[in-house]
């Protein structure tokens, strides 16, 4: 890795001249105002001000620690110039994108700027058909993954920005190979978010790279507006909580989710009670599978489990787990009703911006009846 990419990677950098771009005076890097936007999610900041919007990306992958992104997002059209290290700037609103995640897309698309994507990674496992068929005609590009990515597409198609996500202290390694490209990169770590509305209010980030200040604010209120109301009615209309197991062992491990987990806080939204609710964790917990058996008795609803489509591919895994009360009293859902032929899951590509749904299927599993005109849209039961 280069020094100047080693060195944006680790020192808190960089960047960006607002969508309002001003043309008075050049731009210094300490405004005489500033105004930092009301975001709660914990991974990312956006500072207004005079001159410029300041993007601060918060340990941006699972393990970071100190570890902040900093970015000046430049209006292309504004004769101000910036005084930052050219490698920092990321020039909005942004034309042309790569996304690593299908993640990305929803929030893109949600913005109505999906004719800016021209590369993804993994297209295979893309669940929207129109972006899907983009990529069979030739128009997004497949850059590849991680340690294979085509370094020359990602050239050719000379990105504006290639939107990452990291899973540990090895996405740094791929950080630095694609920046000695000449190529701008951002780390998106909405997947790090424990809060479901602070998964979803990524979508101001993006906001901000399209100039889409306005729109994508309201967005976001209608989707928090709508997942409170429904928590709130939960709330008033439940008096139980019914235990529940998530997961799916490997081999012999189990690997939980630990209380302070997304999904933790939306079982417990929905009126349920997470077996593992009182643990906390930065990264998901491996236990022994006869550990998480003797745990698994007690539950009443299984969700989240897997790929698996079927009983029979579980009792496959280990012939133990028909024994569970849950397995016997069918008690068993899956969040994959929307996947492709190839495996492409619309849980993990319009979930993260529709928590409100999730919520509600959940609720509508662990409480029958709650919602009674509502069709799961994201789980299924497992027969």
């Amino acid at each position: 890795m280069k020094i100047s990419a080693f060195l944006v990677l680790l020192i808190p950098v960089i960047l960006l001249n607002s969508c309002s771009g001003r043309t008075e005076r050049q731009m210094e890097i300490k405004s005489s105002w500033q105004s930092d936007v009301v975001i709660k999610a914990e991974r990312f900041k956006l500072q207004k001000t005079d001159s410029c919007t300041i993007v601060t990306i918060l340990n941006p992958w699972q393990g970071a620690n100190g570890i902040n992104h900093i970015y000046y997002l430049v209006n292309r059209d504004s004769e101000l110039s910036c005084k930052a290290d050219p490698a920092s700037i990321i020039y909005v609103p942004v034309k042309k994108i790569i996304c690593m995640s299908t993640t990305h897309l929803a929030m893109i698309k949600a913005l109505e700027e999906e004719n800016t994507i021209y590369g993804i990674s993994g297209a295979g496992f893309i669940y929207d058909k129109n972006i899907s068929e983009k990529v069979k005609s030739g128009h997004i590009s497949d850059i590849g993954y991680e340690a294979g990515f085509n370094n020359e597409l990602i050239i050719n198609i000379s990105p504006d920005l290639v939107m990452m996500y990291g899973i540990g202290s090895e996405s740094s390694g791929y950080l630095g190979k694609i920046m000695e490209l000449g190529v701008k990169v951002m780390f998106d770590a909405d997947y790090l978010e424990n809060d479901p509305l602070g998964k979803a209010e990524w979508i101001k980030l993006f906001g901000a790279l399209y100039c889409k200040e306005e729109s994508a604010p309201r967005i976001f209120n209608n989707i928090s507006q709508e997942y409170n109301q429904i928590k709130a009615f939960i709330n008033q209309n439940t008096d139980t909580r019914p235990d529940v197991l998530l997961g799916l062992p490997f081999r012999d491990t189990w690997y939980i989710s630990p209380g302070n987990s997304y999904i933790s806080r939306l079982i417990n939204d929905a009126g349920g009670n997470y077996l593992w609710q009182n643990t906390e964790s930065d990264f998901s917990m491996p236990m022994g599978i006869e550990n998480v058996y003797l745990q698994a008795l007690k539950a009443e609803f299984w969700l989240n489990i897997g790929n698996i489509s079927s009983k029979n591919e579980l009792t496959a895994i280990d012939p133990r787990l028909e024994s569970i009360p849950c397995f016997i009293k069918n008690n068993l859902y899956n969040n994959n009703k929307r996947i492709t032929s190839m495996g492409g899951n619309d849980y993990w590509e319009t979930g993260t911006l529709n928590p409100q749904i999730i919520l509600k299927d959940i609720a509508s599993v662990l409480h029958p009846g709650l919602f009674d005109s509502h069709e799961l849209y994201y789980y299924r039961k497992i027969e």
